[in-house]
């Protein structure tokens, strides 16, 4: 079965080539170079560009996967969470080749693809724990098998990618921030200075009070942050990742699962990477993540979900939905 999978739910723009578990083509379109400029996503100038963007986009998907419209079994496509005017645009655009091309459709929650990302191109295990950590998300999962998705916990305020963001602004580092961090926290100790932890009873997260820690710090510090900023970028990043570390080997062990499944833009991150790992052969967990190109939006993860799931009967009521949850 060959499927079309289509994603814009936040600032990318990505369509991808699907069959039989294999990605024929994975395009992603940034927007990157759009929004640096204001330090962070403008949601009208992100539906607008994938306006101008979709329809080459899946062009080039095709192409490089040496398909036709005529040869897709399938077309999926991201119903949310999201930008809401970014989702109308990708499900206005699959609507359209559904209806010209009689194709099958469906509807992919957009966390549920990062939750299967590292699985791609894999054969799905289960149980497992799935951490999606992104700049939108920071949601924890227990996945007994398709369809049967416990949500564990989530962030209550902040994302991770969100606080990591802002906190960029904040010193002047660049966008997005979390590459940007990552990058200047690469020369700097992160044993240097104290930024808080958060590990809330319920299994949720916080990222609020590491903000304002950053933000304090930075008054406290005005006068010579910026020749401390190696350390300091360090020294957050590492409280960041300690924080997601603490929570997700948490809990497997509360569940008793030994497979940890962590995904999202966050996830492509160095650091986390480096302690995840450590942390989890020492508590006698299999780890997973995704490759690279799979940690970031993306539609391969959408069309993988895709190739476990039907069609929907009546994809002409199909809507968008900016806060669908799995």
């Amino acid at each position: 079965m060959k499927i079309l999978a289509i994603d814009t739910s936040c600032d990318d723009t990505s369509a991808a080539l699907i069959a039989e578990n294999r990605v024929l083509s994975n395009i992603i379109s940034s927007q990157d170079a759009i929004h640096s400029r204001y330090g962070g996503i403008v949601p009208e100038i992100a539906s607008r560009t994938h306006f101008l963007n979709i329809a080459a986009t899946a062009k080039r998907a095709l192409s490089e996967a040496d398909v036709s419209f005529d040869d897709i079994d399938k077309i999926a496509v991201t119903k949310g969470p999201g930008l809401l005017g970014s989702l109308l645009v990708g499900l206005s655009y699959a609507k359209g080749l559904a209806y010209r091309f009689k194709k099958r459709l469906i509807g992919i929650n957009h966390l549920e693809g990062h939750l299967y990302a590292p699985f791609i191109e894999k054969e799905v295990k289960y149980p497992f724990i799935g951490l999606v950590v992104s700049g939108g998300h920071t949601s924890i999962y227990k996945v007994l098998g398709n369809e049967k998705i416990e949500l564990l916990g989530t962030t209550r305020d902040d994302a991770a990618g969100e606080c990591l963001d802002k906190t960029a602004r904040l010193w002047n580092l660049g966008y997005p921030g979390g590459k940007a961090i990552d990058r200047v926290a690469a020369k700097g100790d992160p044993g240097r200075f104290s930024f808080p932890r958060t590990a809330l009873a319920d299994g949720s997260f916080s990222f609020s009070g590491l903000k304002t820690a950053a933000i304090m710090f930075s008054k406290k510090y005005s006068d010579k942050i910026k020749d401390m900023m190696p350390d300091v970028a360090a020294s957050f990043l590492e409280a960041v990742v300690d924080t997601l570390v603490i929570g997700a080997v948490a809990a497997c062990k509360a569940e008793k699962i030994e497979l940890l499944a962590v995904s999202g833009g966050v996830s492509a991150n160095r650091r986390l990477r480096t302690k995840l790992s450590a942390a989890c052969r020492e508590n006698g967990i299999e780890l997973l993540m995704p490759e690279a190109r799979f940690t970031t939006d993306n539609a391969a993860m959408i069309g993988f979900v895709a190739s476990m799931k039907g069609y929907d009967k009546n994809w002409t009521r199909l809507n968008a939905s900016a806060v669908a949850s799995i």
